[in-house]
């Protein structure tokens, strides 16, 4: 949904004005597919700055090879692609005997593959017994993939279990996990992101697992750079600098943007307010900033709550774009500046409802303009909000920001104005389960359940409190 209101927007100021210039900006890459696929339904030129496109990115064309190999092995292109990938200790010598043999034999790479590791068969000069021994672990791992695809066939879910079985019995999450990098986790967040790409796919009829391929490959093929196109799209970080007249600032939700890693971290947190100030002042005309009210970690759809920075912004600078009920609405007729409950609310220090739609705001041509944007408005009245008093003239995150000017030593790392936890998407490390994936948030203060997804364990529902987890 995000997806196709941010595509429909743009396509209402293109038929307007067909020479404007407008930036999508997200937190992290692995969003970029859901608006490359709005847009492209709407042939609408877009140009992907500082990053490959979605399926032009490694790890997604290695697990796509993958998925060629379980449909076709004999597929030489794929099988060279990810033979070592993860690595599994076979060089360039291995490889070079490996196709020689084949040639000799005059067969494809796999069928030589069978015939040299069958124990029956008279071992090669130059192979080693170890790297006849990473060939037949890299068959098994075909074959049984092959296996998932044949038994995937009878299921609902033909694309999406087997695009996981190739991410994770493969090794190749296994292999990002244990980099522990941020490009590591950057790629990690590019196959998750892949795995919803196939259950979107999925809900599609009589759509399998050669069509996505299929689709994959026409996705990359129709990626090529337009110098004329209207829309950039790019990472807050690669905006640095650069202006548009028209930004859409997308994915605003806890543990998005703010990013998962950073929510419970004070300097952390303030980096990324830093990262959303950039975001923001961006936009030379208008400011559209979306949150989604549902999102897929991993396959799986959960409730998103809306970032915390949304409750930095004054309600009555913005222009609700929601349809029907949504967090804004439900902020605005709160009453918020006569109403303890309400106050709370804006400053994320109670719940709120959950988001139901996007919303857009604007912003103006001067950075004071901006600056008083993001003010937090105040009546003349001091308010007690969680048992303390509030100044008459509290500075917002983004104010502070403002007002420090280049003088970085007076901006202090601020607390959250939410009360959080561990949120969806987050990595965490059990004393049993070791790593795993953080799917769903349930409840409040001390009876906050998590649903955990742990490689090898499958998903395990734990109370945080007394599940002694740590960020990975």
């Amino acid at each position: 949904n995000e997806g196709r209101f941010v595509a429909s927007k743009i396509e209402e100021h293109l038929r307007k004005n067909p020479t404007d210039k407008i930036a999508i900006l997200y937190r992290t890459n692995a969003q970029s597919r859901v608006f490359e696929e709005s847009l492209r339904r709407l042939r609408i030129e877009y140009n992907i700055v500082g990053g490959f496109s979605f399926y032009e990115r490694a790890e997604v064309k290695d697990v796509i090879a993958y998925l060629k190999l379980a449909l076709n092995p004999f597929d030489d292109i794929a099988l060279l692609r990810v033979i070592n990938t993860p690595p599994r200790g076979l060089g360039k010598t291995s490889l070079d005997e490996l196709a020689f043999r084949a040639k000799d034999f005059g067969t494809s790479l796999w069928e030589t593959l069978a015939v040299i590791t069958d124990e029956k068969y008279e071992q090669p000069r130059n192979l080693t017994p170890r790297a006849l021994e990473a060939l037949r672990g890299f068959k098994k791992i075909i074959e049984k993939l092959s296996a998932q695809v044949s038994e995937a066939a009878q299921t609902d879910r033909v694309v999406s279990e087997v695009v996981i079985a190739a991410i994770e019995d493969t090794g190749y999450s296994k292999m990002l996990r244990e980099e522990n990098s941020d490009e590591s986790e950057a790629r990690l967040e590019n196959l998750q992101e892949l795995v919803n790409a196939a259950v979107d796919y999925d809900k599609q009829e009589e759509n399998g697992l050669r069509d996505f391929i299929d689709h994959s490959a026409l996705s990359s093929d129709t990626d090529k750079y337009d110098r004329n196109a209207s829309v950039t799209m790019m990472t807050v970080h690669a905006a640095k600098g650069l202006e548009f007249p028209i930004v859409f600032l997308v994915g605003l939700e806890d543990g998005v943007f703010p990013h998962a890693r950073s929510i419970n971290d004070a300097k952390e947190l303030e980096e990324e307010r830093r990262l959303a100030y950039v975001a923001i002042t961006r936009a030379e005309k208008i400011l559209y900033v979306t949150h989604a009210m549902r999102r897929r970690v991993y396959g799986e759809e959960m409730a998103a709550e809306p970032s915390q920075f949304l409750n930095e912004m004054p309600l009555e600078m913005i222009h609700d774009l929601s349809r029907g009920s949504s967090w804004l609405s439900f902020a605005k007729s709160s009453s918020v500046k006569n109403n303890k409950h309400a106050a709370k609310v804006l400053r994320g220090e109670a719940e709120t409802e959950k988001p139901r739609s996007t919303y857009a705001g604007k912003t103006y041509n001067s950075t004071d303009a901006i600056a008083e944007f993001f003010k937090m408005k105040k009546s003349g009245q001091e308010s007690e909000v969680s048992g303390q008093e509030v100044n008459s003239k509290p500075l917002s995150g983004f104010e502070k920001l403002k007002a420090a000017g280049s003088d970085q030593s007076k901006i202090q790392n601020p607390k959250s104005k939410i009360e959080v936890g561990l949120v969806p998407g987050s990595h965490v490390r059990h004393a049993k389960y070791g790593k795993g994936l953080v799917l769903r948030r349930e409840g409040t203060g001390d009876n906050v359940k998590l649903t955990i997804s742990f490689p090898g364990f499958g998903q395990k529902k734990l109370i945080e409190k007394f599940a002694n987890l740590e960020q990975a």
